[in-house]
């Protein structure tokens, strides 16, 4: 019967069955500025919903 030699670390335990994975950050076309920003984020012209939020560029 095979013993191991060494016992194995935690981080080598945990890392043999990930189901990590990347996903696309979800994009939405704004009408009002003409841009594309992000879902639920202020866009870089200062909008959020429709409305002027902040100033841009802060």
């Amino acid at each position: 019967m095979a013993v191991p030699a060494r016992r194995t670390s935690k981080a080598k335990k945990n890392k043999r069955r990930t189901h990590y994975k990347l996903t696309a950050k979800t994009v939405k076309f704004d009408e009002i500025t003409g841009d594309y920003s992000r879902s639920h984020r202020v866009s870089l012209k200062g909008y959020y919903k429709g409305r002027k939020i902040a100033k841009a560029g802060e």
